[in-house]
């Protein structure tokens, strides 16, 4: 175990946030607001001040990290404010706290292995961007073509590993710990700093959304004790009114704790995959919808602290919207495409329109009077709908003006699809009923402050809604959409606080998959990436939401504060409720965790606990790690060449490789994993496909050609291109020189050096 490296990471991850306090406080307005935030905020400023430095030629790299914090550093000291370091003290013990837990996991898991999710392609971006000097990176997967995927969070943990001079083996895992304690420690300081301003305690509901986040899951595992205990028939009954195929049903009925496996709850509907952050950190990729997250709630604070500027304040807000959001929200997109939506159109917009402060004075600079008779509100609501999309507009304009390289660049299109099918009742149950039943009661309880009028139109709405998705056959607007209707008429009526705009935006993400998606080229009719990557953001802003709604209900006020309670019956249930959802949605981790530490599970390091994330290689595949070590410690960018296709299978044996010596080191190869049908077209993808067969058996005419269009300085040949190819006539050629590692022949190209 490498304890070095935790500390020296540990450590700088706490210096960097350091760095950072001083802005962070003065961003939020103090020490104790601002803490939360210190490591997003560095995520921000090194990803995209390396990034935008990274697309001058020569720039990425070392130099890009040391400016950038140099930069952080002096932008904390010429605008930071006065700092107490007791007040920081919150969420750096969650972070560290955060960190340890998945350096513990992660030893016992470490490797980069390729099935069982997108390690290689994680790895794969981290090892590609540690070999340029300018961005975008060559494509590993289809060499002398720049990437055409999502890289900004590979981009930060690259800048992270080359400023900590850390080797990548180590680096991945150092990096994914980093990325899942500044994920807590952000949500636990937005929902303290929500919960200190309403006087309930910020402690109680920093650790509630911060468990929510990182340890809780969906319900699926919590169903399974109760099939467990209950007899086979009512098990059956369960089952089926949950809506699982009859081969899960069976499952289900036969299961006991014995029986668990970590997987099985992150695929519940069908047709789509439905992760939570917990499984992901188990699985361990260093995936685009994890590392996202520290930064969209870095946006959901600073609209928060938006929300909270009095409406005169016009320079402050305009920072906090029009100055700061936008290339955050940018940035965002260059993480994860999928969030962008979300961070510079989504949040943003309903900010602008839920806020106290009216949209438009942004625009005009005057703070516009509220009108006392029904029509005028009505027009004043409408001008204030249309201020706020205009400025959200706006907002989405300047993210992608902020992070134009990239859109110009590596961002690939997809089209849109409609009307997809239908999640079930029993599926949007399992996957969301914990944060459902926590809203429902909450809205119960705040709606109690609506004027009549506004109640019976609550009702009436929600029963229309219902009605809708009975008669459409669309559940979540039954069970989800009367989330979005009642919290815009709370906040409206200044009758909940910003917990409750963080309902409405999960629920409209929950509602909007059930009618659009994006399409993807080789399954146009599948939703299993939109709910997966939307799904995430719904995690991310509803953990928050649930811990400041459980707080609220079983009203654990802050000390001295002097606020509404509820009633010592309300209060009572909503701490019952407390404890059956923790416990409920914590089952998945009590089982889950311990499985993972067992030496003896699928999952385990034969060498023991370590960081090492390519140790399986000398393990598993002994007879070619030589050889990809050989690839490894080559400079820059040659091109090489390797079996094709490839994908999430590196059995040799079946000529299956995935396409190991270039995921494993970043150095190109001519056709790598078939995941670049998606990226670019099925045709350019086979015709590659096709060129390796010819560079490895065709004649030597043709293998010189190839060679020479696609610029191939080395030839692969190991296991899996012998399984695969047979013949391989590629020794006969004049051009090459053997270079013999393990059980591997690299034949590297003389001609034209």
């Amino acid at each position: 175990m490498e304890y070095g490296l935790v500390l020296v990471w540990g450590f700088a991850y706490l210096v960097l946030g350091a760095i950072a306090l001083p802005l962070a406080a003065r961003l939020f307005g103090s020490t104790a607001r601002g803490a939360g935030f210190t490591l997003p905020l560095v995520f921000a400023a090194l990803g995209l001040g390396g990034f935008l430095l990274g697309t001058i030629p020569g720039l990425f790299g070392l130099p890009a990290a040391v400016v950038v914090v140099a930069g952080l550093a002096a932008a904390s000291y010429r605008f930071g404010a006065e700092v107490d370091l007791r007040a920081a003290a919150g969420p750096a013990v969650v972070f560290l706290l955060g960190f340890a837990f998945v350096v513990l996991l992660r030893a016992f898991d470490p490797g980069v292995a390729p099935l069982g999710g997108e390690k290689f392609l994680d790895f794969g971006l981290l090892r590609s961007l540690l070999r340029t000097d300018t961005l975008p990176p060559e494509d590993m997967w289809f060499a002398n073509e720049l990437i055409q995927y999502y890289y900004g969070g590979h981009v930060i943990a690259a800048l992270l590993t080359e400023l900590l001079s850390t080797a990548p083996r180590y680096a991945y895992n150092l990096a994914l710990a980093g990325f899942y304690g500044t994920a807590v420690s952000t949500v636990y300081g937005l929902a303290a700093m929500v919960a200190d301003d309403a006087g309930y305690s910020p402690v109680a509901a920093g650790a509630l959304s911060a468990f929510f986040l990182g340890i809780a899951s969906n319900l699926y595992t919590a169903t399974q004790f109760v099939g467990w205990l209950l007899p086979d028939g009512l098990a059956r009954t369960l089952a089926t009114g949950l809506g699982l195929g009859s081969q899960a049903v069976s499952e289900f009925v036969a299961w006991s704790p014995g029986d668990f496996y970590y997987w099985s709850a992150s695929r519940l509907i069908d047709g789509a995959i439905t992760e939570f952050p917990l499984f992901a950190y188990l699985n361990g990729d260093l995936h685009a919808h994890m590392m996202d997250v520290p930064l969209l709630l870095l946006v959901a604070g600073l609209l928060y602290a938006y929300w909270r500027t009095p409406a005169e304040e016009l320079r402050r807000r305009r920072l906090l919207g029009l100055g700061l959001v936008p290339p955050i929200a940018g940035y965002i997109g260059v993480v994860n495409t999928w969030s962008l939506p979300t961070a510079a159109l989504g949040l943003p917009f309903l900010v602008y329109a839920l806020a106290p402060a009216a949209p438009r004075s942004l625009l005009t600079g005057a703070v516009p009077e509220q009108p006392a008779e029904t029509d005028a509100r009505l027009r004043a609501e409408g001008v204030r709908f249309g201020a706020a999309l205009l400025l959200a507009g706006a907002t989405t304009l300047l993210a992608l003006a902020w992070t134009a390289p990239f859109w110009l660049g590596s961002a690939s299109s997809r089209p849109i699809g409609f009307l997809p099918d239908r999640t079930g009742v029993g599926e949007l149950l399992l996957v969301h009923g914990g944060f459902l039943a926590a809203f429902v009661a909450y809205y119960l309880t705040r709606g109690r402050d609506l004027d009549s009028r506004r109640s019976r139109a609550a009702v009436a709405g929600t029963l229309v809604l219902v009605a809708v998705g009975v008669a459409v056959g669309a559940p979540a607007l039954a069970l989800v959409a009367p989330l979005v209707l009642g919290g815009w008429l709370l906040l409206r009526t200044e009758s909940a606080g910003y917990e409750t705009l963080l309902v409405v935006a999960g629920a409209g993400i929950v509602v909007l998959v059930e009618f659009v998606y994006i399409a993807e080229p080789q399954s146009p009719d599948s939703r299993l990436n939109t709910v997966f990557k939307l799904y995430a953001q719904v995690w991310a802003l509803w953990a928050p939401a649930a811990g400041l709604a459980l707080v609220r209900l079983a009203g654990l006020v802050r000390e001295r504060a002097s606020v509404p309670t509820p009633g010592r019956r309300t209060a009572i249930a909503g701490r019952v409720l407390l404890v059956v959802l923790v416990v409920t949605t914590g089952l998945y981790g009590a089982l889950a965790v311990p499985s993972h530490l067992d030496a003896a599970s699928p999952t385990a390091n034969e060498r023991g606990p370590t960081l090492d994330a390519t140790a399986f290689v000398e393990i598993r595949h002994a007879e070619e790690a030589p050889a990809i070590e050989y690839i490894s410690r080559l400079e820059g960018q040659p091109t090489i060449v390797t079996a094709a296709p490839a994908g999430y299978r590196w059995n040799p044996s079946d000529g299956n490789g995935a396409s190991a010596p270039a995921s494993l080191t970043g150095v190109p190869t001519v056709a790598g994993w078939y995941h670049e049908r998606q990226y670019r077209s099925p045709e350019a993808y086979e015709q590659r496909v096709t060129d390796v067969l010819d560079i490895y058996t065709g004649e030597p005419a043709t293998q010189q050609r190839l060679i020479e269009q696609y610029d191939v300085r080395y030839i692969y040949v190991g296991p899996t291109e012998r399984a695969k190819y047979g013949d391989i006539t590629v020794s006969a050629l004049d051009s090459v020189e053997q270079i013999e590692r393990g059980d591997v022949t690299i034949y590297r190209v003389t001609s034209g050096e």
